[in-house]
């Protein structure tokens, strides 16, 4: 019996990790702001903006916005990408929304082709490969996050790539965890939620009965729960697992 125990421990209580993509091992956030950068020159947004500080400022906070909706099921893939990009305009007072359909295609084009990681990304991979099952669990689109992880150099790191538009159910709802445990033949017992969002990763995960690390890569203060486990920095991860 002791023995049993003593082994269990020994192996840790972990062995499938289900990881978030985008900014918690792909930079989104500074992979993103280089294309926005490229493109709001090459449109010549500043006849619109008084900076590209101010334009990316608009446009994150309204895409974070849509991509709550999305998460919901509120909106839908195109209605996300069509906000997102034509709001900006709409707030500078410009109606002419093939600008921003221009914009929004090259953007589309380019943002896989970016290979920028949060720091420490490929140094925990690295680190957690050769001792768990890694699979990726993800709300972003099928086409994009593909190109991303290959182009990246992290895609052969995980055995499976779970995306909420396979199955038309996006985190938080636990429906994505659970369908995640069963694609991967993984129990709740043995099974962990690594992201950076403590809405659709963390309180997703929690709402499905699955531990949790948050990444609380922006240092965000008085959370509205409190996670399994909460990091700063990726490197942290390797004093749990």
């Amino acid at each position: 019996m002791w023995h049993i125990l003593f082994l269990w421990i020994y192996m840790g209580k972990y062995k499938n990790l289900f990881i978030d993509l985008d900014d918690t091992i792909w930079d989104f956030t500074g992979n993103s702001r280089k294309v926005y950068k490229i493109l709001y020159e090459k449109f010549s947004y500043g006849d619109y903006f008084e900076s590209f500080e101010q334009y990316i400022d608009i446009f994150e906070r309204k895409n974070e916005e849509l991509w709550l909706k999305y998460g919901a099921g509120d909106i839908t893939k195109e209605e996300l990408n069509h906000g997102r990009f034509t709001y900006p305009l709409t707030v500078a007072g410009v109606s002419d929304t093939s600008i921003a359909n221009d914009y929004m295609n090259n953007a589309l084009e380019m943002m896989p082709t970016m290979t920028g990681l949060v720091e420490g990304a490929l140094d925990l991979l690295e680190y957690l490969a050769p001792k768990y099952n890694l699979y990726i669990l993800s709300n972003g689109f099928r086409e994009l996050q593909s190109r991303k992880m290959k182009l990246a150099g992290v895609e052969g790191f995980f055995k499976k790539v779970i995306l909420s538009e396979d199955i038309k159910v996006h985190k938080p709802n636990r429906e994505i965890f659970h369908f995640a445990l069963s694609a991967t033949q993984s129990s709740f017992s043995d099974s962990i939620m690594i992201g950076d969002n403590i809405e659709t990763d963390i309180r997703g995960a929690r709402d499905a009965g699955l531990d949790q690390i948050y990444f609380n890569r922006w240092g965000k203060e008085n959370l509205p729960f409190t996670p399994t486990y909460e990091v700063k920095s990726l490197n942290e991860i390797k004093n749990t697992l």
